[in-house]
């Protein structure tokens, strides 16, 4: 998926993402809320008015979450227009069910067809949110930014893997051969445009290249461990993202390290999860300057781009180490 084929970008909101259906129950008790402000004629009674109305509005409104969540892929099939009509009549026919359960026994059920107005106006106007909001950030902007994010590549790691090759070109030619192709490879990488989502195994593959570059000109001082038995390869992931981490535990605990370092990666599917960890030295503060900062803050902008908020990235240091994780939601995905 790239942030093109983004369904938050070119049709419905995506009903599946966590973020997505958050901002429907808040925009929802927002319009709720201006509702009861607008009507209210003596302040004293807004508290109970409030109450009144969250129990009518609240129950059909976690019910509409629910049925779109169920919907969701069915929806995204459907044409943009018939979507629309379906998510409006979903609204109409929820309202007036609540509308009709909720109401005392014997009262008439003349108030039907208003609380069915209401329920299609609130989709309304949450799908128009949706829109503008897309709108604003359009797919140009988006594909922009994530260049841009991409595009912060320390230039430090060339100058560092050239002088490597070059110290081995003569013991070892056939070992400067093939850290020169991995370091083509690697640049390919760096410098395409990286818009588009990546399987686990392909991005795995691209850290492991980088690392033996890294092995060749640091050699016993920097020790990987992997713990990725149970993670699988075909979880689709943004590009790059754990490359400029596995750059920033060699920058920053592996070489001001006095004794070979181990810098820990490990991967694992915890349900519909996918959950990567990162482990290096910590050599106190000072080392963890503004650009390892950056590169932490450029990637959790990009799980943003991607995934909204069903994906998040923490550090934490302790013991010495220095440890990121980061979670984000298991889409299968295939090899490019």
């Amino acid at each position: 998926m790239s942030i093109r084929q983004n369904p938050q970008a070119t049709r419905l909101p995506d009903f599946g993402n966590l973020g997505v259906m958050l901002r429907i129950l808040l925009a929802v008790n927002l319009l709720a809320l201006g509702a009861a402000l607008a009507r209210n004629g003596e302040l004293g009674l807004l508290p109970r008015e409030l109450v009144e109305l969250a129990a009518l509005v609240e129950p059909p409104l976690i019910a509409a979450v629910l049925l779109l969540y169920a919907a969701n892929r069915a929806l995204a099939r459907l044409p943009y227009a018939a979507a629309v009509a379906a998510v409006g009549a979903a609204g109409a026919i929820l309202a007036a069910l609540f509308q009709a359960l909720l109401s005392p026994p014997g009262l008439p059920l003349a108030g039907l067809p208003r609380a069915a107005l209401w329920g299609a106006l609130a989709a309304a106007a949450i799908l128009a949110y949706f829109d503008l909001r897309n709108r604003a950030y359009s797919p140009a902007v988006a594909e922009a930014r994530l260049m841009a994010l991409t595009a912060r590549i320390r230039p430090h790691f060339l100058f560092n893997s050239l002088n490597a090759v070059l110290g081995v070109i003569r013991s070892d030619p056939r070992r400067a051969e093939q850290a020169l192709e991995e370091l083509s490879d690697l640049f390919r990488v760096l410098m395409a445009e990286n818009t588009a989502l990546v399987t686990l195994a392909e991005e795995l593959a691209l850290c492991r290249q980088y690392l033996e570059l890294e092995r060749l000109r640091l050699g016993e001082r920097l020790r990987v461990v992997w713990e990725d038995q149970s993670c699988p390869g075909d979880a689709r992931v943004p590009p790059l993202m754990l490359q400029p981490l596995l750059e920033n535990a060699v920058y920053h605990g592996v070489e001001p390290a006095a004794e070979p370092a181990t810098v820990t990666i490990r991967l694992g599917l915890s349900g519909e999860e996918i959950r990567i960890e990162l482990e290096n030295p910590y050599h106190g503060a000072h080392n963890q300057h503004a650009g390892n900062r950056m590169a932490l803050e450029n990637i959790r902008e990009r799980l943003m781009l991607f995934y909204d908020l069903e994906a998040r990235l923490e550090t934490e240091t302790r013991d010495g180490l220095f440890r990121v994780r980061i979670r984000l939601p298991y889409r299968k995905g295939k090899a490019a």
